[in-house]
C-alpha cells in the first residue's frame, strides 16, 4: 500500500516540476542562439547556462543586473518571458 501511495505521489507531482510549453513552431523559426543571447544580455542578464527545453523554450540560468540568481523560460521565437524564478 505504501509503495502505491509513493508511486501515486510521484506521478501527481511530476507535471508540477515540468517546465512550461512555449511553442509548437519548428526550431527553424526560432531565434538563433547567438541572437537570443545578445537580446537577453542587452536586458542586463548574465547567462551562465542556456538550453532548449522539452517544452520548446529557451531556458537560462544566470544573474540579473542586480546580481540576483535567475532561472527564466523564454519563448524562442519572440524572446518573451514565459516563466521566471529568482533566488
Amino acid at each position: 500500500m505504501r509503495i502505491l501511495l509513493a508511486i501515486a505521489a510521484v506521478l501527481i507531482s511530476s507535471p508540477a516540476l515540468a517546465g512550461p510549453h512555449c511553442t509548437d513552431e519548428p526550431e527553424s523559426k526560432w531565434l538563433p542562439e547567438a541572437e537570443f543571447r545578445e537580446q537577453i544580455q542587452s536586458m542586463g542578464h548574465e547567462i551562465s547556462v542556456l538550453k532548449k527545453t522539452a517544452g520548446n523554450c529557451y531556458e537560462i540560468y544566470g544573474k540579473d543586473a542586480a546580481g540576483v540568481r535567475i532561472e527564466i523560460y523564454f519563448n524562442p521565437i519572440t524572446a518573451e518571458i514565459v516563466r521566471s524564478t529568482e533566488d
